[in-house]
């Protein structure tokens, strides 16, 4: 994994005495933006002044850093802090949040675990990309110790949750906004980059509350997210996979934007599988066009994620739910545990590459 000058995430650091700020990540140092490049929009302690600069700012800055980094690292040298020197912060402010269920192997998965004697995906699945409005309040920076949720898990009986669970996926970081009633730009226009996200689910509860409208408190107690948010420009893009039927109208796609990042999900330091985004169905320019398509306007800092990422293959399942059959096939740890949903004490860590990339890690711990 590379954290070297084709990477180069964003995020929000602090030190004594200095800080919050934005700053870049270079090898294991993290360079402060505002004392290197004497731009105070870089002292605000979020992202979000500078993503709402656009695509040439975006592009411009990325430029200079680079050229600092690569040929004129003596100018810069002084304002390398080493992260071991650091605190590491939530990297924008989130101003709305959204998730959407865009892997077919995933969606596939769970039709099969509820509806067995069913077409394993509803009618509406390969027409649009299916997702719910999220709350941007519980988005939490990693490292940040995750409750147990407690609620409704059957008819009158609120407990605490017995089948906590994990989702790998995908987040989206916008930084154009567009007024209400108006359609969005080109995607690389508004989405500055992405970040690692763990959305946190209590399938007990997502379960009895979400008959007949979906997700809600199962949902919305806590979603984890890395503190790096990497440019698209550091992206490896590929074509999106098939599509059948093929989307018109404005879900038609115009580039290619299917992605090339494999995840490891890693449950107390045992990698428990490797989730390929190459295979997701939904592309992200798919995703931006639907979550607008009704005239939905965009914000500075709305954050939107894939959904959980799985593959064809049982190793590549990117949740426990997938992973133990809904608690029927559990999965034996090295230490001989077995593992159906999650224990209190657990800790689940999530990294991804693209080609030489690292998209760094989202990790948090069950209390």
């Amino acid at each position: 994994m590379s954290w070297g000058i084709d990477n180069l995430p964003y995020g929000v650091f602090s030190r004594p005495g200095l800080g919050p700020r934005v700053g870049v990540r270079y090898g294991d140092h993290v360079l402060d933006l505002a004392a290197a490049l004497h731009d105070e929009v870089f002292a605000t302690g979020s992202l979000n002044a500078f993503l709402a600069r656009g695509r040439t700012a975006w592009r411009d800055t990325r430029a200079v850093v680079r050229n600092k980094l690569s040929s004129d690292l003596s100018v810069v040298e002084e304002h390398l802090i080493p992260l071991d020197q650091v605190a590491l912060h939530l990297p924008f402010e989130v101003a709305d949040y959204v998730d959407f269920y865009a892997s077919i192997d995933h969606a596939t998965n769970m039709g099969k675990i509820f509806r067995p004697d069913s077409e394993a995906l509803l009618p509406n699945w390969r027409r649009l990309p299916v997702g719910y409005h999220g709350r941007a309040g519980t988005v939490v920076v990693s490292g940040t110790p995750i409750h147990r949720p407690s609620g409704q898990v059957r008819a009158g009986v609120f407990e605490p949750s017995a089948k906590l669970d994990i989702e790998a996926e995908l987040g989206f970081v916008v930084g154009v906004p567009t007024e209400m009633g108006s359609r969005p730009g080109a995607f690389e226009d508004h989405v500055f980059g992405v970040t690692l996200v763990n959305d946190w689910s209590a399938r007990d509860i997502q379960g009895f509350e979400g008959q007949p409208l979906g997700p809600f408190l199962g949902k919305s107690f806590a979603t984890s997210i890395s503190p790096w948010v990497t440019p698209l420009e550091a992206l490896p893009r590929i074509p999106g996979r098939a599509q059948d039927p093929e989307p018109g109208g404005y879900l038609r796609r115009q580039d290619d934007w299917g992605l090339d990042i494999t995840l490891e999900v890693r449950l107390n330091d045992e990698v428990v599988s490797r989730p390929p985004y190459a295979r997701m169905y939904w592309t992200p320019d798919q995703m931006l066009a639907h979550m607008t398509a009704n005239g939905a306007s965009l914000r500075t800092g709305d954050l939107y994620a894939s959904g959980t990422i799985s593959g064809a293959e049982h190793a590549e399942r990117g949740s426990l739910m997938e992973l133990s059959w809904n608690g029927t096939q559990p999965i034996k740890l090295a230490d001989g545990s077995l593992r159906s949903f999650l224990e209190d004490g657990d800790t689940v860590t999530i990294t991804a590459t693209a080609g030489d990339v690292t998209l760094g890690e989202v990790s948090g711990t069950i209390r």
